[in-house]
């Protein structure tokens, strides 16, 4: 490449950048992201964090919806019903109340591929969540289940606990190193399994589930203490419900 040639595409580059660079007013928002801006070092508040998490989820076309401790198993009920699931699988301690009526539950005890792929879809809860890149993080955890599960059926329903949202990749890593969850497998979820060819065409459900709905709980009452773990590791309170 000659010396006119290179100067000439670091020049359009630099151009292309220059257009393309976030614009942010006077309260760090950029003007091409409604949600607020994520400041290192400066936490989000319960309310921003959650903000931010579904605003990222929705980026991946992926349904989310924010409800309480009391009203979970109804949006359970009510994601499952508006799917047409017939057949769930789910995990052995996947909690009573999470186990929607009216449809065949398989608990995964070492199911094997056909099985798997032939349910409707899974029911599993998290180790937790990262707002700033909309991502789930599961560890094969209480409520998760071995990986399997959450990558064979088409429809994946995910709980998330407001008290397991973190705000950056950062602070994920930190959490799950206190948690032990580094030497485990885990499975890192950002919207539903997509892919594209060289034409740039999206094609879904390749590497993983083709929906992905995602409940947001907002109270801090749930079971374990994922919550203190997430604050110890990271120096910041956790996302619980103002």
């Amino acid at each position: 490449m000659s010396d006119d040639a290179r100067a000439a595409m670091l020049a359009r580059i630099r151009r292309a950048i220059a257009d393309g660079a976030p614009r942010h007013g006077a309260h760090g928002v950029s003007a091409h992201d409604d949600a607020p801006a994520l400041v290192r070092g400066v936490p989000l508040d319960a309310a921003t964090c959650i903000a931010r998490l579904v605003h990222r989820v929705e980026e991946y076309r992926a349904h989310v919806e924010v409800t309480t401790h009391d009203a979970l198993p109804a949006a359970i009920a009510a994601r499952v019903a508006m799917r047409g699931a017939r057949t769930l699988v789910i995990p052995a301690d996947l909690p009573v109340a999470w186990r929607p009526a009216g449809v065949a539950l398989r608990e995964d005890h070492a199911l094997d591929v056909a099985t798997l792929d032939a349910v409707d879809g899974v029911i599993t809860g998290c180790r937790l969540a990262i707002a700033e890149t909309g991502t789930i993080v599961l560890d094969g955890g209480a409520a998760q289940g071995r990986r399997a599960i959450s990558l064979l059926p088409d429809w994946h329903c995910c709980v998330v606990f407001a008290s397991q949202v973190v705000g950056d990749v950062p602070d994920a890593v930190r959490a799950l190193a206190a948690a032990g969850s580094l030497s485990r497998p885990q499975t890192w979820i950002s919207g539903p399994s997509a892919t594209s060819d060289i034409e740039l065409d999206r094609v879904e459900g390749v590497h993983g589930p083709r929906t992905l709905e995602v409940l947001v709980v907002r109270d801090a009452r749930r079971q374990g203490a994922a919550s203190s773990v997430i604050a110890a590791a990271t120096g910041r309170p956790p996302a619980s419900a103002a």
